[in-house]
């Protein structure tokens, strides 16, 4: 396959972003590949979920060292990456050192009225924190995603407790989601890629925004 599936550049197989290589990258024809091991998002879209990133604002939270953030930044507009961990939120800095669309917080995304002043609202939201209240920290930043926004949601089972089965796990989470305005949920096994996890998948309506 050759040329852009969807908003995404995709050749012979490969994901691929034009943005400026960084080291430990594989590259393909001149280009970044994005690789489903090494970020859940390039694993969604290669089981044929695609988000659409051109162009964009995108809220992500639990950024790590920013493997996949700056990856999104290839082709969003702006990314907001959230981390609350110190070691990986240094590495994040650097690379938003030089990419001057990755505005990086050293943050709880618990909070979010910490980072609340500096963020515009967004057309994606994306959330990899393996905690156990993964889903109540999706909920609270939702007022930053714009009416129809998407929602994608990693969620890591085993952080999440051993007491229910995993299917309940999912509903549940669901259920809190559709509680919060998320509808057209969908739920993708993406443990091909990444054991113990699915990417939960939505859109986001209410009225509740905050203005900016």
């Amino acid at each position: 396959m050759q040329g852009r599936k969807g908003n995404l550049i995709w050749q012979d197989g490969n994901l691929l972003s034009p943005g400026r290589i960084l080291p430990g990258d594989r590259v393909y024809n001149g280009k970044r590949v994005w690789e489903p091991k090494r970020s859940k998002v390039a694993a969604l879209c290669h089981l044929g979920f695609e988000p659409p990133l051109d162009n964009t604002r995108v809220l992500y939270l639990g950024a790590a060292a920013g493997t996949t953030v700056s990856f999104v930044a290839d082709y969003a507009e702006v990314v907001y990456a959230i981390e609350f961990a110190y070691r990986p939120v240094r590495n994040l800095v650097r690379l938003a050192n030089q990419r001057s669309n990755i505005i990086p917080f050293f943050q709880d995304a618990r909070y979010p009225e910490r980072y609340t002043p500096f963020v515009e609202v967004v057309d994606v939201l994306i959330q990899d924190i393996a905690q156990r209240d993964q889903a109540e920290i999706a909920i609270k930043n939702l007022f930053m995603l714009k009416n129809g926004g998407l929602l994608i949601l990693f969620l890591k089972m085993l952080s999440m407790g051993v007491q229910k089965e995993k299917n309940e796990l999912i509903e549940n989470v669901c259920s809190l989601l559709l509680d919060a305005g998320v509808g057209n949920i969908e739920v993708i096994e993406i443990g091909t890629y990444h054991t113990g996890h699915v990417g939960i998948i939505g859109i986001y309506s209410s009225k509740k925004n905050y203005e900016k």
